[in-house]
């Protein structure tokens, strides 16, 4: 058989190959150029889910300073250590040295990690030590990275405790300012793009994505120096009198302002998981008490604005009790003849409830709600109580008799120090606030809600933020409100005035609160005629006479009382 030899076209076939190569290469070349330059989302995104991610920028709670300056309440910077549960238990061997770092038990730590293994973030201590940290970071340990974080520190902790409460790990507000003025402390965290390696080391920084804005300062009318002599105080007298509770209120009479307000027992807001339930709520604006003889004064108060009673007038107590409805009313002993100071100087209960009973009745409970008895002050402050005061068709003798010296009806100690603060004021009902520079919110006598003598006026700042001032419960869910700030506080409450007072010129009126010389209020005086309509202040006439009068008998009253009390003494 014979073997033909062939030629074969060693150029031909090397020009097709080359041909072949050429179009191969240029379908990938093309096939390149449109996956980077036409087409590139896909590759892109997966790209940037593998190494781009974006984490957030801390940002630190405003700072709350009493009315000098001084904290009350900061935020300091702290680092949390996380890992990533799935790289992290490809390295089993480096747990112990990790729990050992963190001085938790390693079973429970391990547990954590492998519950969350499908994850890639869980936390393994919050809030530590910058420094030690660092420490844990620098062992190299896979999985394992730290975060910026801040917690909240209180410098006069269970000095303040009651008022400005706490936060809870996240920086939120959970009881006291803390809530009420949560979204203004509350800053804007910021975002930004990076890129990690495999070890999850930032590389670089990709672009910033939102601007963080820090929570803003919020400046008190608390006096820390006399909050903190009103708290020693408080607290030798319960050790002396072996009391189990007690609360202390300061208010500035003029415009409200309260300049301490402490609570016994108390905590330590740094260290609360130490703190009994009971010792952690504000007393003086949670809980009620029936005041007793302390209301003495508000119904003379009312006998005074009868026009009938003038404070020389004299009223029979003996033989130092008497009856009502077959119930006695008893003085400590038989006083005989008093005046209506001498009522006030011994504290007789026979008198007040011959006054009370000289009087009609609708009379005396508009006196007591006018007082602010019965209604929330309108502080602003969280799970505030309103107290008691009866509606006057409950009202049977024994109840008329018993309210005149001070039962049968309750209120906050914060209730009483604003009523006395009335009578300081030269009859003005001013809305308590915590917070410095507010204007003085002016209360009518009955009915209608307050009103603020001056509208607040947000500085430049504030402005560019969309927010003019803070209000204590704004930013709340409706349903947090409505637990947390009682009756009557929906009504416009203080607010700060950021720029400074300055002294009032021609058709300027003087801002509120500027200090002890500056001029009252504006408004209704709280004592006017029975029988006039609340909300309406004559100027002239016998009315505005007569209420003028009351006011200043009552505040004479009060001082001779006082005067002959220390005398006794």
């Amino acid at each position: 058989m014979r073997t033909r030899n062939r030629q074969y076209n060693v150029r031909g076939r090397t020009l097709f190959v080359g041909l072949a190569m050429a179009l191969a290469s240029s379908m990938l070349v093309a096939r390149a150029g449109y996956l980077q330059l036409v087409n590139n989302d896909f590759l892109q995104q997966q790209g940037d889910a593998r190494f781009v991610r974006q984490i957030p920028i801390p940002v630190s709670r405003g700072m709350i300073t009493d009315r000098n300056g001084e904290p009350l309440a900061v935020s300091s910077p702290v680092e949390s250590i996380w890992a990533n549960p799935r790289e992290l238990l490809l390295h089993p061997q480096r747990l112990p040295e990790l729990a050992q770092a963190l001085g938790t038990p390693l079973a429970p730590m391990t547990e954590r990690i492998q519950a969350r293994a499908e994850r890639e973030f869980v936390y393994l201590r919050r809030h530590m030590n910058p420094d030690d940290a660092e420490e844990i970071i620098e062992l190299g340990i896979p999985g394992v990275f730290s975060q910026r974080e801040f917690r909240r520190f209180y410098p006069l902790g269970d000095v303040m405790a009651h008022v400005l409460g706490f936060t809870n790990i996240d920086e939120h507000g959970q009881e006291g300012l803390e809530l009420a003025f949560d979204e203004w402390l509350t800053g804007t965290p910021g975002a930004k793009r990076i890129i990690r390696d495999r070890r999850g080391r930032i590389v670089e920084n990709v672009d910033l994505v939102r601007a963080a804005e820090p929570g803003r300062e919020l400046n008190l009318s608390i006096d820390r120096r006399i909050q903190y002599l009103a708290h020693r105080e408080l607290n030798a007298a319960l050790l002396q009198h072996d009391a189990s509770a007690g609360s202390v209120v300061v208010l500035d009479v003029h415009n409200g302002e309260i300049l301490a307000m402490v609570n016994a027992p108390s905590y330590n807001p740094n260290a609360r998981h130490t703190a009994e339930r009971g010792s952690m709520r504000n007393r003086a604006v949670t809980d009620v008490l029936e005041p007793g003889s302390v209301i003495k004064a508000m119904t003379v108060a009312a006998a005074l604005e009868t026009g009938r009673v003038h404070p020389d007038t004299v009223i029979p107590t003996s033989p130092g009790y008497m009856t009502v409805h077959r119930h006695t009313v008893r003085d400590i002993r038989n006083f005989g003849t008093l005046t209506t100071t001498g009522l006030l100087t011994k504290s007789s209960n026979v008198a007040s409830v011959k006054l009370a009973q000289d009087m009609p009745p609708e009379h005396l409970f508009d006196v007591l709600n006018r007082f602010g008895f019965g209604q929330a002050t309108g502080s602003g402050f969280p799970g505030e109580s309103a107290g008691v005061l009866p509606t006057v068709r409950s009202w049977g003798p024994v109840e008329r008799a018993t309210i005149a010296f001070g039962y049968g009806v309750s209120a906050t100690p914060l209730q009483l120090a604003q009523a006395y603060a009335a009578i300081g004021n030269g009859g003005h009902l001013v809305t308590p606030t915590f917070v410095r520079g507010a204007p003085a919110a002016v209360a009518p006598g009955t009915g209608s809600a307050r009103r603020a003598a001056a509208d607040g006026h947000a500085g430049d700042g504030d402005r560019s933020r969309g927010q003019r001032h803070p209000r204590p419960g704004r930013g709340l869910p409706r349903g947090r409100q409505d637990r947390h700030l009682a009756q009557g506080q929906r009504r416009r409450l203080p607010a700060p005035l950021p720029q400074p007072v300055r002294r009032p010129g021609a058709g300027q009126q003087p801002a509120p609160g500027h200090g002890r010389g500056d001029r009252r209020p504006e408004g209704q005086r709280l004592l006017r005629r029975p029988g006039r309509r609340a909300g309406v202040r004559r100027r002239h006439g016998r009315s505005a006479a007569l209420a003028r009068r009351a006011a200043g008998c009552l505040r004479t009253v009060v001082r001779a009382a006082a005067a002959g009390h220390r005398a006794g003494a």
